[in-house]
């Protein structure tokens, strides 16, 4: 096998989601027979959004696919390590094997796991979303990790419309402890794209994402 790899400069621009879904479909995959896509970076920044651009146009191809919510596997505000524990052991680990993934909801309200969620081993397209969702340990049943950021004065007012005023506190202390997370696990800079946020450039956001830059190897098979 050969591999290159296609680099573009941390210069702001439209590329498609489905030329990336091409790529990702060009390369073996690595989790069972399912493709694993990785959406990283801080709370705010977009991730969900961005699955769901993913998730649709992966469906609009005739991909059987799936969003898994990082959220639903944290153990509170707390426990993002265990929750990618959690995903590691109880449906990466157990789709590579041959075994369909498991998992409980968490339950925010409640403060407890609710009920239980089923990942199938049929699938052609699994999509994580959620901080520690690209963690190290993930690296090799993942095709194709996505980081996507903004700044931290967006992000926290996206966080706190989206939570209420009273949990302010809880938002600071989980920025610091993600940006010292993603340092440790140098999550950015292991990702493949790099994406904007929060962008000004002109482009379709039902079909374009804008990237920062681009990092993809290309393998191809020996003549």
């Amino acid at each position: 096998m050969e591999s290159t790899e296609t680099t573009v400069p941390d210069t702001p621009a439209p590329l498609t989601v489905d030329s990336l879904l091409d790529h990702v479909q060009a390369t073996p995959p690595r989790l069972g027979r399912t493709r694993l896509i990785g959406v990283d970076g801080p709370a705010g920044s977009g991730k969900t959004t961005l699955a769901d651009r993913f998730a649709a146009r992966a469906e609009a191809r005739g991909l059987r696919c799936q969003v898994l919510h990082m959220d639903d596997l944290y153990d509170g505000w707390d426990g993002a390590v265990r929750g990618f524990g959690l995903l590691r052991d109880h449906v990466l680990q157990r789709i590579s094997d041959g075994r369909e993934g498991r998992y409980r909801r968490y339950d925010w309200i409640q403060g407890t796991y609710a009920e239980l969620h089923v990942v199938p081993t049929t699938l052609d397209l699994l999509i994580v979303e959620g901080v520690t969702s690209c963690d190290r340990e993930a690296d090799h049943w993942q095709s194709l990790r996505l980081w996507i950021e903004t700044s931290n004065e967006v992000r926290l007012d996206r966080g706190i419309a989206r939570d209420g005023e009273a949990l302010r506190d809880r938002w600071l202390d989980w920025m610091r402890w993600e940006r010292d997370h993603f340092a440790v696990q140098r999550t950015r800079d292991r990702a493949h794209v790099v994406v904007d946020g929060n962008p000004s450039v002109p482009h379709d956001p039902e079909t374009e994402i804008v990237t920062k830059s681009v990092h993809l190897d290309h393998d191809s098979a020996a003549s």
